[in-house]
């Protein structure tokens, strides 16, 4: 049984965009293929929720091999992008000054659909733990108001300057 969603996805003016994709270029060190999140829509701090989206699209390096004539979004890409969503909300919030959230785990992680190219990915994310060192977030991705998955997204913090080990 899906739990409870954190926000009615039907609710969600996607529309409305508040970061792009280059905004959230300033948050969050991926790029070029990495880049899993195509805008956010709505940050709220008061209920420490941050919604996005990823747009699937038809030549993304997944495609051709995963699986040939039937793509499927890779799971471990929904949960990447669900990371990157955690990590807007920190660095944007300003609990993260000077690095980003790094993906250090999922818990109790459930697909319960498919994502294919051409689909819009809805990601909602609610903090549970919100820390500088550790946070987790509860995470929902849906298509068409469709819960595809769902799980707990561990976020630690990574500094962004380089450091050499001594």
């Amino acid at each position: 049984m899906p739990p409870a969603t954190l926000v009615d996805p039907a609710s969600i003016d996607t529309s409305h965009v508040l970061l792009n994709r280059e905004q959230i270029r300033r948050l969050n060190p991926q790029r070029f293929e990495m880049e899993q999140l195509t805008a956010i829509v709505s940050i709220d701090e008061k209920h420490k929720l941050i919604v996005g989206y990823k747009d699937v699209l038809p030549d993304e390096f997944w495609v051709r091999g995963h699986m040939p004539d039937y793509p499927l979004l890779p799971g471990v890409l929904m949960c990447e992008a669900a990371a990157q969503l955690a990590s807007c909300y920190c660095v944007h919030t300003k609990l993260v000054q000077d690095g980003f959230v790094g993906f250090g785990g999922m818990e109790d992680v459930r697909f319960r659909g498919q994502v294919r190219p051409g689909d819009r990915l809805l990601l909602i994310g609610k903090a549970r733990r919100l820390h500088r060192r550790q946070t987790i977030f509860d995470v929902q991705g849906f298509v068409e108001g469709n819960m595809v998955f769902h799980g707990q997204m561990i976020g630690v913090t990574l500094s962004s300057q380089n450091e050499s080990p001594s």
